[in-house]
């Protein structure tokens, strides 16, 4: 299996940047993993939040194959500790799925072409992040799940 984590915008801050590659190297030891950043949508303060969503979401899902799993980073999904999270990758692993794709959208979410596309939601937190904050987390949540996955040290109980 593949995980691909597509995000809508660059990162600005190159400490994030920076935290970010330290875990996709380490994720390389586990399973191919890979980040596809869509570029902000180009003069979308005379767009409106509906336009927003539905430009970001054609974007993101010409990003996607046929065989593809789409899950969706949103606040009104699922919320797992990092031992569920961990089997709920071990799940998709044993399902055969080619490549997990999990996507953050833009600013005000996703559109509902995305939604109807998507197998599923997931909640990081009831807390609000910033995009450029989530896309840390997810990476290094998707690490931790593989280390215990392993039974490895990194995780503590």
């Amino acid at each position: 299996m593949q995980i691909t984590l597509i995000a809508i915008g660059k990162t600005d801050k190159s400490e994030l940047e920076e935290l970010i590659a330290v875990y996709e190297k380490r994720l390389k030891h586990y399973i191919k993993f890979q980040i596809d950043i869509i570029p902000d949508i180009k003069n979308r303060k005379n767009l409106s939040e509906a336009q927003q969503k539905e430009k970001e979401g054609e974007l993101i899902l010409a990003q996607l194959q046929p065989t593809d799993t789409l899950i969706l980073l949103d606040e009104k999904g699922k919320q797992y500790s990092s031992l569920d999270f961990a089997q709920f990758l071990q799940k998709k692993m044993n399902s055969g799925i080619k490549n997990l794709v999990l996507a953050i959208g833009g600013p005000y979410g996703f559109s509902n072409t995305v939604y109807a596309k998507s197998s599923g939601k997931i909640s990081l937190s009831k807390m609000t992040f910033s995009h450029q904050m989530v896309r840390l987390f997810i990476v290094e949540q998707i690490y931790r799940g593989f280390t215990i996955l392993r039974n490895e040290p990194y995780h503590h109980q």
